[in-house]
């Protein structure tokens, strides 16, 4: 489809000469018809010519909504496109790289240290006792502030796990979660809050679908004014029906203050 809108953007001038060249064609018929029409005797024959009139008259109007239909995509569509690749350009240019974690080892003591081994008594029913530790949920980095439950995201079409419902957001953050649905088509990421004056906007389109939770896009809060805002995800097949959706409420904020150290 872009590929297209592209196009037609780069021959809108050429397309605009063929419409009023068809439009003054057109003109011309209608007149030469009307013509035909005040100079008819017989019925059929002044029918005929109104009827070939009113084709014209068809004509002309298609070929104006045409002309409105290229002047949008040049006006409307061409420009959000190009708005949208730099956003993308914007957020590719911030994603951090933060590095391999490595966490330092104390050195291993040389030498003998005084100190006797002495084994530890056990018992014969320890192994009854040993119960099993559940493993810790993922928890989104950021300060989480209370705020209403998340709506929609008990299905696992849709889901967000970053941002989390109720999370701090001041720095670009990877949105992390789950988009897919059969005969999946694209999702939409969509954010409303005090910058949007109220409505849902458009952030991005993820266009391939995420089976499994990982990372499929990057939110980056510097333009949006600080305040709460709904972040959702809308699952989307190919007829464009809304399958899935999850929406969880965020605070987007100024960066938090450093510590700074006393002298």
């Amino acid at each position: 489809m872009t590929t297209i809108i592209a196009f037609i953007d780069q021959l809108a001038i050429g397309i605009y000469f063929l419409i009023a060249a068809a439009i003054l064609f057109a003109l011309h018929r209608f007149l030469v018809w009307g013509t035909e029409h005040r100079s008819s005797y017989f019925e059929l024959e002044r029918d005929l010519s109104r009827y070939r009139q009113m084709n014209a008259v068809m004509a002309i109007i298609l070929l104006i909504e045409l002309t409105i239909i290229v002047a949008g995509i040049q006006v409307v569509v061409v420009p959000e496109i190009r708005r949208d690749r730099e956003i993308q350009q914007l957020v590719s240019a911030v994603r951090v790289d933060d590095g391999v974690f490595q966490t330092p080892q104390p050195a291993t003591p040389s030498g003998d240290l005084g100190i006797d081994p002495v084994a530890l008594p056990r018992a014969d029913d320890f192994a009854g006792q040993i119960l099993a530790t559940p493993l810790p949920s993922p928890t989104p980095v950021g300060t989480i502030i209370p705020a209403a439950p998340a709506i929609g995201c008990d299905r696992p079409e849709a889901q967000l796990i970053v941002p989390g419902n109720g999370m701090r957001v001041f720095q670009p953050i990877p949105v992390i979660g789950t988009v897919f649905a059969d005969q999946f088509a694209y999702a939409s990421i969509e954010i409303m809050g005090p910058s949007t004056f109220g409505n849902f906007q458009v952030y991005e389109r993820q266009v391939t679908e995420v089976r499994e939770p990982a990372e499929f896009s990057q939110f980056v809060p510097a333009p949006y004014e600080p305040g709460e805002y709904q972040f959702r995800v809308m699952v989307y097949d190919v007829t464009s029906t809304l399958q899935a959706s999850c929406l969880v409420r965020i605070f987007i904020s100024l960066p938090l203050p450093t510590a700074t150290p006393a002298r």
